[in-house]
């Protein structure tokens, strides 16, 4: 989601991308540590929980619990297939419906929604996102696409199939990532609440308190609803948390670390980007500017 943050952390220890700010200055990924088997990282892997907020500008930082929160399941994944996706696109949003895959990228002057072909990447059509706006997080409402912006605190409502625009909502704070559930719009800002929006009028109902072990989760960036779940990326990992939407408590957590080769890494960005397939029960995975997407099976790590 958004433009670069300096001095990322990953949730299992991983030193991120350092000094980054747009497509320029962009300095490569510094202290990686290395993985371990995965018997190891069952009993070792630690969980990311806090972030500090410096100005205008994020930098997360991370206490950590030594051991993932006992009885949590954890996850890791299977690839099922691999698809081509487009390298240029900064995906900050993902939804895939009726055989074609919806995406919102980001970067003020970048910024579009796509309609995209998932078998060969190719943008079938797409939409300009004019600056000073930078777009965020995407959901398919009906026969509308609403997307978020980071910072300009307002919402594009288009047409579906004309990608025209129809009108805008207002809102206050960042807007990270969106869903629904077809009755509620969920969407992440940074924090650890997950607002509950009115789908015709964008107007707040509710706010979700996300916690992780009890503690509170921030950081939460595009969200999918899986199974009554929201799957919520959480920026600058290459994990998903999976929440369950009445408490707000984390029920699973998911490591994709490893999902995109490491040769293939240079150019790419974090991970960032769930699309689930409900009628053919399938999970799609991709990040900004990363040339892959990937349909995955999640496996049960630990019994």
């Amino acid at each position: 989601m958004r433009r670069r943050r300096v001095g990322q952390v990953g949730l299992v220890g991983q030193v991120g991308r350092v000094g980054q700010v747009g497509r320029v200055g962009q300095v490569g990924r510094v202290g990686q540590v290395r993985q371990v088997g995965r018997a190891a990282r069952v009993a070792t892997i630690v969980v990311l929980a806090v972030i500090m907020v410096i100005g205008s500008r994020r930098v997360p930082g991370f206490s950590a619990w030594a051991q993932t929160p006992q009885g949590l399941p954890l996850y890791g994944y299977e690839i099922v297939r691999t698809y081509p996706h487009d390298p240029r696109a900064f995906t900050q949003g993902l939804q895939y419906l009726d055989g074609v895959l919806y995406e919102g990228t980001g970067q003020v002057g970048e910024s579009t929604i796509r309609r995209v072909e998932l078998e060969t990447g190719k943008v079938l059509q797409k939409r300009d996102v004019p600056p000073p706006h930078f777009g965020e997080g995407i959901t398919v409402w009906k026969d509308e696409i609403i997307e978020l912006t980071w910072q300009t605190n307002v919402a594009f409502v288009y047409d579906k199939k004309t990608f025209e625009p129809r009108r805008t909502f207002k809102y206050q704070g960042e807007g990270w990532g969106l869903t629904q559930d077809a009755t509620h719009l969920y969407m992440s800002d940074g924090s650890d609440e997950l607002r509950v929006l009115d789908p015709a009028t964008f107007a707040e109902q509710r706010r979700i308190k996300v916690t992780l072990a009890g503690a509170p989760l921030k950081n939460l960036n595009e969200l999918e609803w899986v199974k009554g779940e929201i799957f919520a990326n959480v920026w600058q990992t290459d994990h998903i948390v999976r929440i369950a939407p009445a408490s707000g408590a984390v029920v699973g957590l998911v490591d994709l670390r490893g999902l995109l080769p490491a040769a293939e890494r240079a150019g790419a960005d974090v991970l960032n980007g769930i699309a689930y397939d409900a009628a053919h029960d399938r999970l799609f995975i991709t990040g900004k500017w990363w040339p892959k997407l990937f349909e995955i099976k999640l496996v049960k790590k630990g019994g």
